[in-house]
């Protein structure tokens, strides 16, 4: 009753506020244009109610848009919703996420994720080595974050959920391992948008230097996502958590993998889902279809880049410049398709379904999808209303023109942080900040101090663009993870923001400030850091489950 009558203060708010609504011209750039997101964030994590949060989010902003409540309601859907649905990329998303859905509808009825999870057992035989290998996983998917929180979650959320790991653990350990292993890897999709950034970004403040050899010498400044694999191997290794995270985990331990009342992205506890009693349960029926969703999108991003640089005056030799060109999202939906088509051959083809029973898995698999996709559209929406009202002008703007050179990469990360935190996209943030701090250091650093401060700052934004995407409730990776791991939105965004944070405030204190300071080498900061984390799960952190008592 108290929520029924909080949702109905907020929208007799909403309705009234007309009189003192700012319109777009008076939002744009200043600091109304926070509030849209604000208020999506804020009553995410406080009312635990995605959709509404993010509907109202997207309401408000649509009315400063257009001037009117009544036409932001509309707005909404008719506007938003409907450009986030026509963006290609973003329709590749959703495609990709029901076919991955259905293949793994099909695979389940068929009996091979429970025959993953039986050849798994000699190997994952306790949480934490379930952990571990739900860690290395997401390490070794390392080509796109996509198709790592997709493959890791849904491959390994029966495995977990045997050992009583929550869903909360999962999702964070998913969550922790796919932007951060794509932004430093030499061969994933980020690579050639972040080397064309740059490049473009180099020509403007008139330098000739080469954005591929910065964008090398930024990886080992990259202290966020080290720091952040990190922590995600401390938690998976040491069997200790805190805050939120330790009581789902102790929850879990005691047999209730979600929290009460926790409502999950998607849906695959459902009985049409579950294998006939007298299948075999045959773990290749599982890994087959994933090694073929692997397969293709390795062999595809290959083939889309080979094609774009076929008229390239340089040769397309080079396996960087070859993935950097690619085509991800034509590739996920090529491997996406083939794994359901895998999936279904296989259950089929052994007899195990009827080919009717094998398509109404795979229709069973993209129900379990709608929640998730319906989030996603939100969250693009909320993106758009964040651009037209031009939220992270405002925030880069309140930094201020006039900086110290070396506490660039220091505010470039807290920027990057507030601007992806607020839009929920990484990208977006890094589209934005990198044409603006690149110049900003060429104008303020001497020559020789282009190419170090340079390299820290391109870390930085990388850096703050995935913490804010990591915390966001808005972000699609986020959202993703959360949907691939069965979990309750809500709950994965507040368990994980304090281990974000931990890695936000160690690759600032640790990593950014006193290399940029002090000039120092980056590899001492990184193993001083690595330290860090050991000691806070050594000294902070406490077990999960209770010592054994001899």
């Amino acid at each position: 009753m108290r929520r029924i009558v909080s949702w109905a203060a907020i929208l007799a708010v909403l309705a009234a506020g007309e009189a003192f609504l700012p319109g777009k011209d008076a939002a744009a750039g200043t600091w109304f244009s926070l509030l849209p997101p604000v208020l999506a964030i804020t009553l995410a994590l406080l009312l635990k109610e995605v959709l509404a949060s993010l509907f109202l989010g997207v309401w408000l902003g649509a009315s400063m848009v257009t001037g009117s409540v009544a036409g932001g309601f509309l707005a909404t859907v008719a506007t938003y919703a409907r450009g986030a649905l026509a963006d290609p990329d973003h329709v590749s998303i959703v495609v990709f996420s029901m076919l991955l859905g259905g293949m793994v509808g099909v695979m389940s009825r068929a009996g091979g994720t429970e025959g993953v999870v039986r050849a798994l057992e000699p190997l994952a035989t306790t949480p934490r080595r379930s952990q571990l290998i739900t860690w290395l996983m997401g390490v070794l998917i390392f080509f796109d974050d996509y198709s790592n929180t997709l493959i890791v979650g849904n491959s390994m959320r029966p495995v977990t959920d045997r050992h009583g790991v929550s869903r909360e653990k999962l999702a964070y350990l998913v969550d922790s391992t796919a932007a951060p292993v794509a932004c430093v890897a030499l061969v994933s999709t980020w690579v050639g948008y972040q080397v064309s950034l740059l490049g473009d970004a180099l020509k403007a403040g008139g330098s000739d230097l080469n954005p591929f050899s910065i964008f090398i010498a930024s990886i080992p400044h990259a202290f966020y996502p080290f720091f952040a694999l990190a922590i995600g191997l401390a938690a998976a290794l040491t069997g200790r958590d805190w805050g939120p995270m330790l009581n789902a985990e102790r929850r879990a331990r005691a047999g209730e993998l979600l929290a009460p009342g926790a409502r999950p992205l998607a849906d695959y506890e459902s009985t049409a889902l579950a294998p006939e009693p007298g299948a075999p349960r045959r773990w290749y029926n599982a890994a087959i279809p994933v090694m073929v969703v692997v397969g293709v999108t390795l062999a595809g991003l290959w083939w889309t880049g080979r094609r774009a640089l076929a008229g390239a005056a340089e040769p397309a030799d080079d396996l960087r410049r070859i993935i950097g060109a690619s085509d991800p999202f034509t590739v996920l939906l090529w491997a996406s398709l083939l794994g359901l088509v895998a999936a279904v051959g296989l259950a089929v083809g052994q007899r195990i379904l009827p080919a009717r029973d094998a398509l109404e898995a795979a229709v069973q698999g993209f129900k379990s999808m709608l929640l998730a996709v319906v989030v996603l559209t939100l969250a693009w929406s909320l993106g758009q209303v964040c651009s037209d009202l031009e939220t992270a002008r405002f925030l880069v703007g309140a930094v201020g023109p006039r900086l110290d050179p070396s506490l660039i990469p220091a505010v470039v990360f807290g920027v990057a942080a507030l601007v992806s935190f607020a839009t929920g996209t990484s990208w977006g943030t890094m589209a934005i900040l990198t044409p603006l701090a690149v110049p900003l250091v060429l104008a303020g650093a001497h020559q020789d101090a282009h190419h170090a401060l340079l390299a820290t700052t391109v870390s930085a934004i990388l850096g703050g663009a995935v913490f804010g995407d990591h915390c966001s409730p808005i972000s699609d990776t986020t959202i993703m993870s959360s949907m691939a791991s069965g979990c309750d939105h809500v709950d994965h965004v507040r368990t994980q923001l304090p281990y974000a944070v931990l890695g936000a405030v160690l690759a600032m204190g640790i990593g950014y400030l006193p290399v940029a300071l002090g000039e120092l080498s980056p590899w001492p900061l990184l193993v001083a850091g690595t330290v860090a984390v050991a000691l806070w799960f050594r000294l902070v952190a406490r077990p999960v489950e209770p010592p054994r008592v001899r």
